[in-house]
This record gives structure tokens, C-alpha cells and sequence, in this order.
């Protein structure tokens, strides 16, 4: 088990956060199996008029670490545990570490862009952002590894798929953060497979991007809650 640890320390350690915010969440809200909304709001969940118009911007972090019950932890923590490993034998640990606050971040604000008075919690923006680097790692060395970048597409066609239909048939899953994620994970594998020196560049891009929308939203809002 410590062997296994060593061989992938980001994932197991964000799987551990995870469970450990997960077990505080449930002692506040008084359930193990399903958090309370105005629990999760208090820990840091996103919810627009927080987030947005009081300037409580440190929910886009504090959302990727919180969950909304048993079900949701597990499915992201099995998707994280099955991704993960995968991205951290291609990706050093800046990267990989990068790819996935900034697919986190940015998928959070994707959502509060297409919700805005929704709450938000969950991983998943995070976990898609890996699973997009994975697919532009094999994208940008498809030529060398030919043989596997047909096979991975295939079932990242078929995993996004499935994972878009449910998205659309389940009201409480937030595509547009799943879609965020991806996107600029897909970005981020694709630049830092070519040259992992290319964070800053790639860092300062999410950056520009994450401020971009943190200026727009409130107007948005005001405009479309008022």
C-alpha cells in the first residue's frame, strides 16, 4: 500500500483530502449519506450570490473539495483513482497538480456563469481537467504512440459521451463545469506534454482567463438577477 502511495502521491493525497473534508461536512450537517445545502453554502460551497456579488472568491477552491453526499464522493474519488494514476506516470507533479486546480477553478466558473443561484460542490470539474490532459497528451504524441492514441480516443469518445447524457438526464449534475474542466485540461496536457516548461505560460493564460471572468460575472448577474 505504501509502495503504491509513493508511485502516485497527487492522487492519493487529493482522494484523501477529499474523504477528509467529506467526513467533516457530514459531522456539521448531521448525515453521512447526504449533505445539507445550507451546511455545505456555510463550508464554502459555490453559490452565485456569495460568490459573485460578495466577492467571496475563495469558494472556487474551497467547492472542488466538498461533496453533496456519499454517491457523489465516491463516483468522483473511483473517476480520480482510475484518471489519476494515469496523468501522474505522464505528467510531473507540477503539472499535473496545475492542470488540475485550474480545470477546477476555471470549471467553477463555468458553472456560475450557466447557474447562477445554484449551489455547487464537487470534484468532477477537476477530475474532467485531467482526463482532457490525458487526451491531449495522446493527441500531442499521437504519432509516436499511434496505436494507443486510437485506442485512448476511442473510449474518451465514448466515456464524454456517456458522461454528457447523463449530465443533460440528471438536473443535479453540472455539465458546464464538466465542460469547462475538460477544456482547459485538454489545453494544459496538450502544451505541457510538448515542453512541461511551458506552465508559466500555460499558468499565466488560466490566470488572464480566470480574471477575465471574475470582472464579467458580476455584471451578468446584475443584469440577470435584478
Amino acid at each position: 500500500m505504501f509502495n503504491e502511495f509513493q508511485r502516485y502521491p497527487v492522487t492519493y493525497t487529493l482522494i484523501l483530502l477529499n474523504s477528509v473534508v467529506y467526513l467533516f461536512s457530514s459531522f456539521f450537517s448531521g448525515s453521512f449519506v447526504d449533505m445539507d445545502m445550507r451546511t455545505l453554502v456555510e463550508m464554502g460551497a459555490l453559490y452565485g450570490p456569495l460568490t459573485v456579488l460578495q466577492s467571496e472568491w475563495w469558494r472556487l477552491f474551497s467547492a472542488m473539495f466538498l461533496h453533496g453526499g456519499m454517491t457523489h464522493l465516491l463516483m468522483n474519488m473511483f473517476s480520480l483513482y482510475l484518471i489519476g494514476r494515469g496523468a501522474e506516470t505522464y505528467f510531473n507533479t507540477r503539472s499535473y497538480i496545475t492542470i488540475y486546480l485550474f480545470s477546477g477553478l476555471l470549471g467553477g466558473l463555468a458553472s456560475l456563469y450557466m447557474h447562477p443561484v445554484s449551489v455547487g460542490v464537487g470534484a468532477s470539474g477537476a477530475i474532467f481537467g485531467v482526463f482532457g490532459a490525458l487526451a491531449g497528451f495522446f493527441l500531442a504524441h499521437r504519432e509516436k504512440i499511434a496505436s494507443h492514441t486510437k485506442a485512448f480516443m476511442k473510449e474518451f469518445a465514448v466515456i464524454i459521451g456517456v458522461n454528457l447524457v447523463i449530465g443533460f438526464a440528471i438536473e443535479s449534475v453540472d455539465v458546464s463545469a464538466h465542460i469547462g474542466g475538460l477544456i482547459v485540461g485538454f489545453i494544459g496536457g496538450f502544451m505541457l506534454s510538448k515542453n512541461p516548461k511551458w506552465i508559466w505560460i500555460y499558468s499565466i493564460v488560466m490566470i488572464f482567463c480566470m480574471i477575465a471572468m471574475m470582472r464579467y460575472l458580476p455584471t451578468q448577474y446584475a443584469q440577470t438577477l435584478f
